[in-house]
């Protein structure tokens, strides 16, 4: 790490990047698949429940086993394995190809799924080293940013690959090349900085607690992490609404999550800036701006519709920057692995939660998914001021 030490910010930097650029390939792998999942999954014979199951059984797995990853990675201490064997998964994707029945495509799906959980912890543990260097919020910031570019790749190439071939297989073989990326600027970034950890102990580090318990901090956050999300519907359910009530052409509706995933990105930047100048008190914006996203998302307007989708992909944009960031500068460097594990199991159980809520409610009034949004949010904002306190305005520059 003599490099590291002389200059640490430029190999921080040229870090994060080569880091997203991992990102942004694995995005458009699995981001393309999950395009086409449940169609190609039809054509495979299975029944809706089917493809429902599947898809709810990966995204639980996804988030659930985070927890143990993330604890085994900081036990070891081998980070830059869990990557490699999380990353490498993402060679399932390409091998729905090969796929005959359902049920084996399936095992590929939710193979890619498990080795998110695996990965995960360990990438943001990687990452956080590297962003010590260069604020925390700017370093997921670019991140986030390059990894939502893949995911608006993805289903572009997946639709390329349909409209010239017409069939499923042929664009899941072409992911085989972003995939192959992955691994090889994986590789790449591993020889660049082998040992990432010694970016953040070359300078002081105001994390607060050594090897032994995750501050109440921490918890406070993760508390208010979960309410918040909880209020917040998912992309699915929107869609499903604009669709249902033919507010909007369902052939515009992956032109709308593009849209979400772009605007993802350049909030990402936005938000990362001001996380590091004015640290936790960023947190305000995600109550306050997913509030309106029930009154907008849910309405029968076009375009006020459209305007909710674009919110929508701006309240992404702050969950995958100063959620993460902020983790980083709550926990000790010792801990951090099980801290992101522990994290992002709350994160999915909320989603999981959350959903099924809002789904049940949405079957009864439009008006009751509008006040649940509201109540979510109004018992995640007090916890902001608190948890400011407690934390000493961490991520503040």
């Amino acid at each position: 790490m003599k490099r590291a030490n002389a200059n640490p910010k430029r190999i921080a930097y040229q870090f994060i990047i080569m880091m997203g650029v991992v990102s942004l390939f694995g995005d458009i792998t699995y981001e393309g698949a999950r395009s086409v999942a449940g169609p190609f999954l039809y054509t495979l014979g299975a029944s809706a429940a089917m493809v429902g199951l599947v898809a709810g059984l990966g995204e639980f797995l996804g988030y659930a086993l985070r927890m143990l990853s993330g604890h085994w990675a900081d036990r070891t201490g081998r980070y830059w394995i869990f990557a490699f064997i999380g990353y490498g998964l993402i060679l399932a994707i390409p091998l729905l190809a090969l796929a005959g029945i359902w049920q084996v495509a399936a095992l590929f799906i939710i193979a890619e799924r498990m080795g998110k959980a695996i990965r995960a912890p360990a990438r943001d543990t990687i990452l956080s080293y590297a962003t010590k260097q260069v604020g925390r919020g700017w370093g997921f910031g670019i991140h986030e940013a390059m990894d939502q570019i893949g995911a608006v790749i993805g289903p572009l190439v997946l639709s390329a690959a349909l409209f010239l071939r017409g069939e499923y297989r042929f664009g899941f073989a072409i992911l085989g090349v972003p995939a192959l990326m992955t691994l090889a600027m994986l590789t790449l970034a591993q020889r660049k900085v082998p040992a990432p950890e010694e970016m953040e102990r070359s300078r002081p580090s105001p994390s607060p607690g050594g090897r032994g318990r995750l501050p109440q901090a921490f918890w406070l956050y993760t508390l208010f992490a979960f309410l918040s999300v909880a209020g917040f519907a998912n992309f699915q359910l929107i869609a499903y609404h604009l669709a249902a009530r033919s507010i909007v052409p369902e052939t515009q509706i992956p032109l709308l999550y593009a849209l979400a995933m772009g605007v993802d990105a350049i909030v990402a930047l936005i938000i990362g800036k001001a996380y590091d100048r004015i640290g936790l008190v960023s947190l305000l914006a995600l109550p306050l701006l997913t509030i309106p996203i029930a009154f907008l998302g849910f309405s029968g307007s076009y375009t006020l519709a459209v305007a909710g989708v674009a919110v929508w992909g701006a309240v992404m944009g702050i969950h995958e920057t100063i959620m993460r960031a902020a983790i980083a500068d709550l926990t000790p460097i010792a801990r951090r692995g099980l801290a992101y594990g522990i994290f992002n199991t709350a994160y999915g159980a909320a989603w999981f939660a959350g959903g099924l809520v809002i789904g049940i409610l949405y079957g009864h009034s439009i008006g009751l998914v509008i006040a649940f949004a509201i109540a979510m949010q109004l018992l995640a904002l007090p916890l902001v001021p608190l948890l400011h306190r407690r934390s000493g305005n961490t991520g503040a520059r």
